[in-house]
Order: structure tokens, then C-alpha cells, then sequence
């Protein structure tokens, strides 16, 4: 027998409609935020039970358990564990920027740690949690059914702060996601405010209000093209980097300290994965890794580094191996209508301040119901008080309660209700004092329902209480950003963007040791002073090359192998005056017999119209272009071709129309112009620049012009200045002329400078003594005069080299 009841469907069209209606209940009931109030069902239903438990901020807490069992039992037919999840996470401020849950107990942490059960915690709303409950007794929002028809819910709080943004949201529906980063609440304010102002203000106009997520753990947001994308089109990437701060210990070790990290990473993750990679020998340089983190400081992890370690190389790959540099992908989706939408950021402005219009509206339209009330109320008692002798005789006249008021209605023209408020009137009413106050109270009411009234016929009325208010909250809840942006494309933000860029001083020794120092540490002296230890150094070592550039400069390091590495400022170790540095080796991939002999700073490698020259202790010269080194692999290029015995002694950058001066230690000096020494490939040997004498060989090679003087420097302190018209341009090849006078007291020239004037010198013996003079204080004198005393030499030392600086004002000697 057929059963009429069984209806015929195919499964394919029964499964993609029972998914389809599954897939809409979760994300209309479940996964994600109303636009108007940034709550999903479930937030909004517990912040709503608080409320109607009277656990607000100014009441005492109670059990979290109560609150949990008042959501299930009323508005969300879900499992306990759920519910007081969404409790826990609106009460943990370091996953809400403006926590809706005031917690007292366990409540979890930052680590991962689980909150104690729900048995053990109290709870209650926090302080701006009110804001959003604020008025929804009066008829602001509407209500629905719950889930079995028992009670009511709202289907939206009123949402007096504009939550989606201010403390953003995530969930994962079918088919669909949002994931919106939290903001700082007096910017959002702002840009509500500026888009009431000029409903057709811009988004790049609105970004000038609101710069970009600030999240409850602060750290730093690498860039603004992430941002920027998000809030015009709803989707983007932001860069979120930890805060470290470099220290050096007293041992003269440098620690690692991390005292923000990105939003939604677990620090004990964080320490664990720092260790392993440490273990493993993937990041060298760590010796001890300790967690100091406690509630009153905050975070403080402690990354202890061994003596040698590079500290900013070691922070860099921490960043690209661990979570300390991590992504947060904005998909700003949330519920318009009922229905998921990508919003941009003008757009959850605009849907958050027409929701707010509805609010004032409804609001005012209850406060002026109910000001009609009471003023209808008060006529009645007006009257009544105006006919009180026989309004009295006729209620003692009459026999019940329903004959007084209806005498009353027909006596005196009066409602029921207003009837009924004069049964009610107690006899103090009818003292001259309180009659005063009925005439006051009504003559308020009449103003008040004038200006409500007024209020809802002009919608710049209601648009101005919007602004009035939310100033009102922006000022009472205000504090500081936690979350820094640092300017610029994310792709071009490198690692030396969040070094401070300053002057560095580099030193290299003989044997090949090498550390850097912030160049104030050596304070200028008087010509003739016996200088500061610049290094500790033994007989076996001393002082090869010192150099002055910043931070953020590349520094090219020539071998004599005729090999270029680079490395910029900040890469190279910073180290106490008097340590030796470590060696080069820990930095650069040189061969074991390699050796650097020269080195250069260069604040960019793309300069189209700029070349480097070259030159050899045997006189060869070479030039090339330098974007030729623009790109530098870490085991180094060939820079240029060497014969067997010579070495590179100097490299210079030179731009056109410039002449080359080559000096020896003999005091012989050939000045070329560019041009006579013709651009050649990175890995060519070059032409012949000086022809030397027998015992001679070349100490330096500068690039000189008509606003340039000569400095040269010999072994035993003697240093003059030669204007540069003395010493005429001539073809390459040639023996030159003297440059300075050289004999058994002064020694054989070790340096040369081409200078403005306005530097300072700083030198520096084989025993790493170092002294800065201002070069203004250096006699110029003739071509071929011997000079004056710059540095008073003491115990056979001699001058290993020199370098300039950006000019210091002099102060007294500083041993």
C-alpha cells in the first residue's frame, strides 16, 4: 500500500538545500558580527544576561557559573564550555583591546594557560561594556523570540561605541571567514565623527583619522600598504613585529629583550620555538634564554648573547624563524541585513552610524512618549488642584472607586488615566510646595517635549547628539595607542628601518678583528693631545683601518685576493672602546688566508652615475661602475684582477669630471683626471696609474676637486695641509711630485686625505690610541714643507691609519 505521506526528491537537490540551510545558520547564528554592534549571537546574548542579572560594573561580582547557566537556560541552547569560553575571552585583555568582561580569578593567559572552571571565577561587566546596553530599555533596538518562546532577546544592542572596529572580530562560517583586527577607540570615534561631518569624505581622507589597528599587546605594524589595501577593499596583510630593545650587560655581553610581542601569539610557544632553534644550532649566538614576564612589569623575555654573537643578526633571524614577526590577514566580513558582506572601512562607518541614527530616534521618541505621559498626567493634576473643594466633595460623595473616576471624567472633562492619577494623588500634593513643584515639573516637560520634538523633525539634531555623545566616551574611556605603524611599503621597510641611524666608527685590526663604536664616543682634542684607547691590542696586533659612516651605510670589504663583501653599519658588532672586536671571519665568509686591506662606506649602491676606483700598492688603477657591486652574494664577488705580488690598498667613489691623486710612502704624489683611466668590468685588472721608485709603494689614493685641500699623514705624527692647485693634473704613468718632505723624523707618509676643511681627523696608532682633532687647527703649508705635530707619540708607537668625521665641537681631553 503506497504511503501518501512520503514525498520524492532527489538526493542531490535535498543535500545542496539542507547544506545551504545549514551554512546560513551558521553564519547568520553563529560565526559572524552584525555590522551595527560587532557581536555575534553568542556575545551578545551573554553580555545581555549581565545585564539582566544586574551584574553590571558597579555591582559586586558573581559566580561565572550563574551568568553561564543564565545564557543556556534562556537565550543560547548551546554547551556550557562554549558559553564560557566567549565569557573568558571577552574578560582576557590580551585578546580584547577594550575587554567587555570585568574577571576576578583565574581567567587564562598570554601563555595559553586555560582559565580555572567556571565554578571558581566571578564575573561581571566591565565599565565600557555599559556603553553598549546603554538605553535599550527605551525601546532603542528590537526584540526577538528565543529559542523555545519562553522570554525575549534583542537581535542587536544598542552599541553606544563602535565595537566591530574597536575590538574587531573572527570566525570561520561555511564557505566564508572574517577575521578584523581591533582599533583604538578614541581613532574610530574620530573617523565616525568625520564621516558625519562629510558624508562624502574618502577613505584615504578617513585613514588620516584612524592610522590602522592598535592591538591589545601592542607591538609594532610594519608599513601602511597592508592598511591602506584593507580599508579600501576589506582584505589585506599587516605586519605585525615584536618589541625588542638591545642592552649591553656589564660583562660587556649584549641581551635581547622582547617586551611586546604580535597580537595572537602564545609567548610560552614563542620562548619554546626561540630554544629549539637555539638548540639546534639554527640561531648561534644565544647562551642563556630566560621568560621574566610577571603581571605589574608585563612581558619581559631575556635573550642572553654570547660575547661575539652579532646582536642585530641574531634579532633578524628571529624575525624570519620565529612568531616574533608574524601576519594578521584582514577579511573585514560581518552581517548587513542579515546577509555577509566584504566591507571597506568607510562602509562599517557608515552602517555603525546609521545604526546609531535609529538608536536616537527610537530613544527620543521614547522620552517623548513618556513626557506626554507625565505631562498629561500633570494637567490632570493641575486641574484637579484648581477644583480641589469639590473635586474632594465629589469623591466623598460617591460610593466606589470606578464612581469617583467616572464623575471625575464627566464633571471635569479628565481622562482615565488622569482620573485615576487623582484617586492615586496623596494629600501632601496639596500644599502650597508641592503644588509649585507640579507647576515646575510641567513647565519642564513642555521645553522637554518642544526639544524632542524638535529633535526629530531635524536630522542635524540627531546627528550632532551622535557626535556629542561618542566625544563624551572618547574623552572617558581615552588612553594611549599601543601599536607603533612605521611608515613606509612594507616591501621596502628593511630590518635597519627600526635601527636608529647614527654615526659609527669601524675599526679594523691587522689580524683581522673588527668592531664598531658611535663615533661620540671619541671627543675632539687640541692638535698635539695624546688621544683615547681606541682598542686593546697586543705586539702581535694593531690597528689597520679606522672608519667613520653610519649605521645604515653599506661597507664594502676588499681583500687581497681581490674579493668584495658588504655588510651594513648595524651588522658589525658594537663593543666597549677598549675590547678588540672578534673577528672578521664571524662575519663574512672569507677564506682562511684571505684578508681585508680595504674598506669603504657607500649609503647606495644604485647611484647610476657614480663608479668606484681602484688602486694597488703598485701603482695600478682601475675603475668600474658601482652598481657593478650593487648585488653581493654573502661568500663575496671578484672585485677586480690582481697580479701575483700587489695588493689592494684603496678604494674610492668617484663621479665624473674628478681627478684621482695617488700618493706613495715616499712622498711622491701623480694627480689624473677621471677620464684618462676608462670604465672597465668588476673583474678586470685596470691600467697603470704612478710609476715608483725601487723601494716605493703607494699608501693612498684620494678623490680630489678645486674645493678640496690635501691632508696627508706620515708614521710619526706629522701631518700637513697642501692646497690642491699645487699639484697639477698630468697623464697616468707618470713619477709625480712631492707631496711632502720626508726624513728619519718624520717617517714615511701612512695616509692621505682629500678634505674641506670642516672635518674632524681621527687617528689612530698600531697600539690603538686614538685621537680626534678638528682639521681646521692643521696648518696648510707648502707642497713640499715637512708640517706639525698632530698626535704626541708615546712608547715607539707609530700611526697605523686615519679616517674623517662629521665635525665635533672641542673639548678638553678625555683619557
Amino acid at each position: 500500500m503506497e504511503d501518501k505521506n512520503i514525498t520524492l526528491r532527489s538526493i542531490t537537490t535535498e543535500i545542496e538545500n539542507s547544506f545551504l540551510d545549514y551554512s546560513m545558520s551558521v553564519i547568520v547564528s553563529r560565526a559572524l558580527p552584525d555590522v551595527r554592534d560587532g557581536l555575534k549571537p553568542v556575545h551578545r546574548r551573554v553580555l545581555y544576561a549581565f545585564n539582566e542579572l544586574g551584574l553590571t560594573y558597579d555591582k559586586p561580582y558573581r559566580k561565572s557559573a550563574a551568568v553561564v547557566g543564565e545564557v543556556m537556560a534562556k537565550y543560547h541552547p548551546h554547551g556550557d564550555a562554549a558559553t564560557y569560553g566567549t565569557i573568558v575571552r571577552l574578560a582576557q585583555d590580551f585578546n580584547s583591546r577594550y575587554p567587555m568582561v570585568a574577571g576576578q580569578g583565574n581567567f587564562g593567559s598570554i601563555d595559553g594557560d586555560s582559565a580555572a572552571a567556571m565554578r571558581y571565577t566571578e564575573a561581571k561587566l566591565s565599565k565600557i561594556a555599559s556603553e553598549m546596553i546603554r538605553d535599550i530599555n527605551k525601546d532603542t533596538v528590537d526584540y526577538q523570540e528565543n529559542y523555545d518562546g519562553s522570554t525575549k532577546e534583542p537581535k542587536v544592542l544598542p552599541a553606544r561605541i563602535p565595537n566591530l572596529l574597536v575590538n574587531g572580530g573572527s570566525g570561520i562560517a561555511v564557505g566564508m571567514a572574517t577575521n578584523i583586527p581591533p582599533h583604538h577607540l578614541g581613532e574610530v570615534i574620530d573617523g565616525v565623527v568625520a564621516l558625519a561631518d562629510n558624508p562624502d569624505i574618502s577613505i584615504a581622507e578617513l585613514i588620516t583619522k584612524i592610522s590602522g589597528p592598535d592591538f591589545p599587546t601592542g607591538a609594532l605594524i610594519l608599513g601602511r600598504s597592508g592598511i591602506v589595501k584593507a580599508y579600501n577593499t576589506g582584505r589585506g596583510s599587516i605586519v605585525m613585529r615584536g618589541k625588542t630593545t638591545i642592552e649591553q650587560m656589564k660583562n660587556g655581553k649584549e641581551r635581547i629583550i622582547i617586551s611586546e610581542i604580535p597580537y595572537q601569539v602564545n609567548k610560552a610557544k614563542l620562548v619554546e620555538k626561540i630554544a629549539d632553534l637555539a638548540r639546534e644550532k639554527k640561531i648561534e649566538g644565544i647562551t642563556d634564554l630566560r621568560d621574566e614576564s610577571n603581571l605589574k612589569e608585563g612581558i619581559r623575555i631575556v635573550i642572553e648573547l654570547r660575547r661575539d654573537a652579532n646582536s642585530n643578526v641574531i634579532l633578524n633571524n628571529l624575525y624570519k624563524l620565529t612568531p616574533l614577526q608574524s601576519s594578521f590577514g584582514v577579511n573585514m566580513v560581518a552581517l548587513v541585513n542579515g546577509k555577509p558582506k566584504t566591507l571597506n572601512l568607510k562602509e562599517i562607518l557608515y552602517y555603525y552610524l546609521e545604526h546609531q541614527k535609529e538608536v536616537i530616534v527610537r530613544r527620543t521618541k521614547y522620552d517623548l512618549k513618556k513626557a506626554k505621559d507625565r505631562a498629561h498626567i500633570l494637567e490632570g493634576l493641575r486641574i484637579a488642584l484648581d477644583n480641589i473643594d469639590r473635586i474632594i466633595d465629589l469623591i466623598r460623595s460617591s460610593q466606589t472607586t470606578e464612581e469617583a473616576r467616572n464623575s471625575l471624567m464627566s464633571n471635569f472633562n479628565l481622562t482615565e488615566i488622569q482620573s485615576q492619577a487623582i484617586l492615586d494623588m496623596r494629600l501632601q500634593r496639596l500644599t502650597g510646595l508641592e503644588r509649585d513643584k507640579i507647576e515646575e515639573e510641567y513647565s519642564k516637560l513642555i521645553d522637554l517635549i518642544k526639544d524632542l520634538e524638535d529633535i526629530l523633525s531635524k536630522d542635524y539634531r540627531v546627528v550632532q547628539i551622535i557626535k556629542d555623545e561618542l566625544l563624551e566616551i572618547k574623552e572617558k574611556y581615552k588612553d594611549k595607542r599601543r601599536s607603533v605603524i612605521i611608515d613606509g611599503q612594507i616591501d621596502e621597510i628593511e630590518n635597519e628601518d627600526l635601527i636608529e641611524k647614527e654615526q659609527i666608527v669601524i675599526t679594523l685590526s691587522y689580524n683581522q678583528y673588527i668592531k664598531r663604536l658611535a663615533a661620540s664616543t671619541y671627543k675632539a682634542q687640541g692638535r698635539g693631545g695624546r688621544g683615547v684607547n681606541g682598542m686593546t691590542t697586543n705586539e702581535e696586533d694593531n690597528i689597520e683601518f679606522i672608519l667613520s659612516c653610519s649605521t645604515h651605510d653599506h661597507i664594502l670589504f676588499f681583500t687581497d685576493k681581490g674579493k668584495v663583501y658588504t655588510l651594513k653599519g648595524y651588522e658589525i658588532n658594537q663593543m666597549s672602546r677598549q675590547s678588540k672586536g672578534i673577528p672578521i671571519i664571524n662575519l663574512l665568509e672569507i677564506e682562511k688566508e684571505e684578508k681585508v686591506n680595504s674598506i669603504i662606506a657607500i649609503s647606495d649602491l644604485n647611484e647610476e652615475d657614480t663608479s668606484l676606483v681602484f688602486a694597488t700598492k703598485y701603482g695600478i688603477v682601475k675603475k668600474s661602475k658601482l652598481t657593478d657591486y650593487a648585488s653581493i652574494m654573502k661568500k663575496g664577488k671578484i672585485a677586480l684582477k690582481l697580479d701575483d705580488d700587489d695588493q689592494l690598498i684603496e678604494v674610492q667613489k668617484i663621479t665624473k669630471n674628478s681627478d684621482i691623486m695617488i700618493v706613495t710612502s715616499g712622498g711622491q704624489a701623480i694627480r689624473i683626471n677621471e677620464d684618462k683611466v676608462r670604465q672597465m668590468g668588476r673583474v678586470s685588472r685596470g691600467v697603470k696609474g704612478i710609476t715608483l721608485a725601487l723601494d716605493d709603494y703607494v699608501v693612498g689614493m684620494q678623490v680630489i676637486n678645486k674645493d678640496k685641500k690635501i691632508l696627508t699623514v706620515t708614521e710619526n705624527g706629522i701631518g700637513k695641509i697642501s692646497k690642491e692647485e699645487e699639484f697639477r693634473v698630468t697623464n697616468r704613468g707618470g713619477k709625480g711630485i712631492r707631496v711632502a718632505k720626508i726624513s728619519n723624523k718624520t717617517g714615511r707618509i701612512v695616509a692621505v686625505k682629500s678634505i674641506s676643511g670642516s672635518e674632524d681627523l681621527m687617528i689612530m696608532t698600531d697600539q690603538g690610541i686614538i685621537i680626534r682633532i678638528d682639521i681646521s687647527i692643521i696648518n696648510t703649508l707648502g707642497r713640499t714643507a715637512t708640517g706639525v705635530k698632530l698626535i704626541n707619540l708615546v712608547d715607539n708607537q707609530k700611526v697605523a691609519t686615519v679616517t674623517l668625521a662629521e665635525k665635533e665641537e672641542i673639548l678638553e681631553e678625555d683619557n
